[in-house]
């Protein structure tokens, strides 16, 4: 990620592109080990009964982290959604012509996390007020994003943005310029090697950082 954020440097990188003028992909996806690397459960299925959001936080080999552990979270992986390229790679992704978001599919089980909870573990983990970019890491794939699965899970996530802001004010931050989406969109899964990459690498790179201001569990109704 480090090594490669230089791709996503410049001005250009940092504007969505056009439907039209976004890289084709491929129709076919790519072949997935489906294996948790942290607790072995499949990283693709059905998942009956569960809920599902994607939360996109800059580098998505941090932000996977901040949820695998979390008591009531399934399973989680990492992906590309958001833009126009069916199947895009990581290299495409980084070129800033997919219009893709890296992001993190958390699969839950409601009954033993509440959303509110895993929406706290989002604002308090990155700067929701960058725009384009998260730290070092510059370029439309590092926005700030939750795409829900659910109208319920739009409303809390509306919710707990609007009362997140005021306290990002009182600290003298800025607006939050996460983009909130229901229905979710089409969530590619990332390539093998980035699946849970800092637990097969615990001393890779992280760039996620959050801003010191506290979200408490309960802001989202």
């Amino acid at each position: 990620m480090f090594g490669l954020s230089s791709l996503a440097i410049g001005a250009d990188k940092q504007r969505m592109p056009r439907a039209e003028d976004a890289l084709p992909g491929r129709a076919a996806g790519r072949p997935l080990h489906n294996r948790h690397h942290v607790h072995g459960r499949p990283l693709r299925d059905d998942f009956a009964g569960m809920q599902r959001v994607q939360f996109g936080m800059g580098c998505f080999w941090g932000a996977e982290r901040k949820f695998w552990s979390i008591p009531g979270v399934v399973t989680t992986a990492a992906g590309y959604a958001g833009g126009y390229t069916p199947n895009a790679d990581y290299r495409e992704v980084c070129s800033g012509q997919t219009g893709h978001a890296e992001v993190v599919l958390v699969v839950f089980d409601p009954a033993l996390v509440s959303f509110g909870q895993l929406l706290a573990t989002f604002w308090e983990s990155h700067d929701p007020t960058q725009g384009m970019r998260q730290g070092n890491d510059a370029g439309t794939q590092y926005r700030s994003a939750i795409h829900c699965d659910t109208q319920a899970q739009y409303d809390a996530a509306i919710a707990s943005r609007d009362a997140y802001q005021q306290r990002l004010e009182d600290a003298g931050l800025g607006k939050i310029t996460t983009q909130i989406m229901y229905p979710a969109p089409t969530f590619y899964y990332a390539e093998d090697e980035h699946q849970q990459y800092l637990s097969k690498n615990p001393r890779g790179y992280c760039g996620l950082g959050g801003t010191g201001v506290s979200c408490p569990v309960g802001l989202a109704p």
